[in-house]
């Protein structure tokens, strides 16, 4: 954690009373009585925050916060304002300032807002670091979170697999992410020019299917939730492999396919045609220590979508996110970090919410999955689930869910 505060004040004393109360928290103060004198310790790499005065003899604390805005503008600055400058300290903070403290301050104030600026400063250096971290990486690195033995051991079998040109079986629970896997396989194989076809495997025609393998000529064809294809679809896709159609296929399953397979359910010769090799994606309740890392990455991939600040994750919340099994994995893992992005709370976490409740929970994330794997198509989602149509439709109307918001 950082601990440098820089503080700069041109009365000396101020400055030296401030770096004591600094130095009391057991923070570390570097003290410097001008503008001039700042400027030689302020960088985009500055592990620390700026505590300055305003009035100041020459350059005065605006210039000052102007040019940190210049050099860093996550680098906060809390501008210091004597009795009757409230409005110049509501200026700096438009004018980007972290806050401001009325002199003389208390120093249970100072350092309440002080801890405050650094937790921020903390979090823009952390996320900063990974994403120098995954930029320096190959795609495994960049897209596929997590730095668990068990994400980096899933890393190296995708990279293994994507030296081959073999057809690839990925296995994981719903929400897992198989799709991402399969782009990345798609990316490291060496084709990232060439076509990437997704395809969820449960609306396919045999003419569809086979205008797939077209469109991915060179390329690759991803069949998400394979076990969903029809007989005949199936049939279909044996014979455009046996031809050689042109496309490498990777397919994607929640089902165990060995079982799918004996129960006269899956087509055997597709499966020994598309099993050659194969990957797994632990689920999040075998991989606990990733969940804080990827929830992270969630929420500041979900504030630079929407353009917004990235908000503090409490420490506790870590507990929170680590305790529950998410049974909706990395999707609803994502999810939580987008209504915590956006400000709307953490619905996932279930530590307070009785059996009933997280049973909804599940059941509704079930229903979420089938009707994505299947493109909306109500009559296949509710035969994966093994629910008559009408119990089918009774629960869609009990969670509020369309098919057609999924098509």
């Amino acid at each position: 954690m950082t601990r440098q505060v820089l503080v700069v004040d041109d009365d000396r004393a101020v400055r030296e009373a401030l770096g004591q109360s600094l130095e009391l928290a057991d923070l570390k103060p570097v003290l410097a009585g001008s503008y001039i004198e700042a400027k030689d310790h302020i960088s985009a790499s500055f592990a620390g925050v700026v505590l300055s005065d305003i009035r100041m003899p020459g350059k005065d604390g605006f210039a000052l916060l102007d040019y940190v805005q210049e050099i860093d503008a996550d680098l906060p600055v809390i501008l210091l304002t004597g009795e009757g400058d409230i409005p110049m300290a509501v200026r700096g903070i438009s004018a980007g300032a972290f806050d401001f403290l009325e002199k003389p301050c208390a120093p249970q104030d100072l350092l309440t807002v002080v801890e405050k600026a650094l937790r921020t400063r903390d979090l823009v250096l952390e996320n900063r670091a990974l994403k120098r971290e995954l930029a320096a990486g190959d795609a495994a690195a960049r897209l596929l979170y997590g730095r668990s033995t068990q994400a980096e051991r899933m890393r190296e079998r995708v990279r293994a697999v994507a030296r081959t040109s073999a057809e690839v079986l990925i296995t994981g629970e719903p929400g897992s992410g198989t799709s991402k896997v399969a782009e990345v396989i798609h990316l490291l194989s060496g084709a990232a020019q060439r076509p990437f076809q997704k395809l969820a495997a449960g609306s396919l025609t045999p003419e569809a299917l086979a205008a797939a393998f077209e469109e991915a000529r060179g390329g690759t064809l991803f069949l998400d939730e394979i076990a969903a294809l029809s007989p005949v679809v199936q049939l279909a896709a044996v014979d455009l492999l046996e031809a050689n159609a042109g496309a490498r296929v990777i397919a994607g399953t929640y089902r165990d396919l060995d079982d799918e397979v004996r129960t006269g359910r899956f087509n055997p010769d597709l499966f020994y045609k598309l099993d050659v090799m194969r990957v797994r994606i632990p689920p999040l309740r075998e991989r606990k220590d990733d969940i804080p890392i990827l929830f992270r990455q969630y929420v500041a991939n979900a504030c630079e979508q929407a353009a917004i600040a990235m908000p503090e994750i409490p420490s506790e919340m870590n507990a929170r996110l680590m305790a529950q099994d998410w049974p909706g994995n990395a999707r609803a893992l994502m999810n939580a970090a987008m209504r915590f992005a956006l400000g709307m709370g953490e619905r996932e976490d279930t530590g307070e919410m009785g059996l009933t409740d997280q049973l909804a929970q599940v059941e509704r994330s079930l229903l979420i999955d089938a009707l994505r794997r299947n493109a909306g198509n109500a009559t296949e989602a509710s035969r994966q689930l093994k629910l008559p149509r009408k119990t089918f439709y009774d629960k869609l109307a009990r969670h509020a869910l369309r098919p057609e918001d999924y098509r």
